[in-house]
């Protein structure tokens, strides 16, 4: 783990940055007609994002996905960043040319701008969406781009890959064969079900590494192409900052990515009889050793442990 958390102070400090930055984009998601210049809005918070993650990029996916569990800025909000970082993260593991990196990005952070309040809304219910609901849901991606380009955005392959973010027309074909909007629309989509299953919400558990692997490894296969596939190599099953159960009973949080999607170092922070393990244990997960059983919500995890302390413990591992 980088120096950035060698000294406590530094680490509130890179958290508040990484807070003000999703703060900042919850209230221009939820007022887009209120923000002056919003396409130029946009892409300060890209700018700020790429700022964050080139200090330490498991570092930043830590907090971000910490700071998701915790904040009291809506689902949405929260969600489109996660998006923005992994799509950030996708665009160069697959070597996309700067301005198809930026509208992907860009796509990420406003693709469910239409239906903000929407998605706050059913990432708290329980029950089914409604009619009305599933409509909402239906014509977002179209609304969406309405919405954009009401708002001043030129971009056009920005404005294509929100409109087809949820079109699976020409997923049989080849990645690099495709027009730049459904090969960005392709792999937005995916990010986005990856962003999904992972992301905390008061109103499920998280989904088990497993399934997600084998979701992500289905459709990849389906689309034949390789966007599956590099987002597990970037990513792995689980990013850091998220919570898993071991194959022993253990809670640990995940640290750092390795070279392999499944052998994250983790600190082990419940016991297998459920309390607190006091400091955390570092457990860099083997082939040979119990691995990741399932993804945790961090509602599971009532404990309120103290990340700068595992993070520290990380630097010289």
């Amino acid at each position: 783990m980088a120096s950035a958390v060698r000294k406590e102070d530094e680490y509130e400090d890179l958290l508040s940055l990484w807070s003000d930055l999703e703060l900042g984009l919850g209230i221009v998601l939820g007022s887009p007609h209120n923000t002056q210049e919003f396409q130029l809005r946009v892409r300060q918070y890209d700018l700020w994002m790429q700022t964050l993650l080139e200090r330490d990029t498991d570092l930043g996916l830590y907090l971000l996905f910490q700071l998701a569990t915790n904040s009291p800025v809506g689902y949405s909000a929260s969600h489109a960043l996660v998006c923005a970082v992994l799509c950030h993260l996708m665009a160069t593991q697959l070597k996309l040319p700067k301005g198809e990196r930026d509208s992907l990005v860009h796509s990420a952070l406003t693709m469910n701008i239409a239906m903000t309040t929407l998605q706050d809304q059913l990432a708290l219910q329980v029950e089914k969406p409604s009619a009305e609901q599933q409509e909402g849901i239906r014509s977002h991606a179209v609304r969406g781009a309405l919405m954009l380009t009401e708002l001043g955005v030129v971009d056009q392959l920005w404005l294509d890959t929100v409109t087809l973010h949820h079109d699976e027309g020409g997923d049989n074909e080849a990645l690099p064969s495709l027009p730049p909007a459904r090969r960005l629309a392709r792999i937005l989509r995916m990010v986005d079900r990856y962003a999904a299953m992972i992301s905390p919400r008061k109103s499920r558990e998280g989904r088990s590494a497993t399934d997600s692997a084998r979701s992500i490894t289905a459709i990849a296969s389906k689309e034949n192409d390789t966007v599956g596939n590099a987002l597990l190599s970037i990513v792995g099953l689980c990013p850091p900052g998220t919570f898993v159960r071991l194959g022993n009973g253990h809670v640990a949080v995940v640290i750092r990515r390795s070279s392999e999607p499944n052998l994250p170092l983790v600190a082990i922070v419940i016991s297998e009889a459920g309390t607190l393990v006091h400091p955390p244990q570092l457990h860099q997960i083997k082939a040979n050793g119990p691995g990741i059983r399932s993804a945790l919500s961090a509602s599971a995890v009532h404990e309120n442990l103290n990340h700068y302390l595992i993070l520290r413990m990380a630097i010289n591992a």
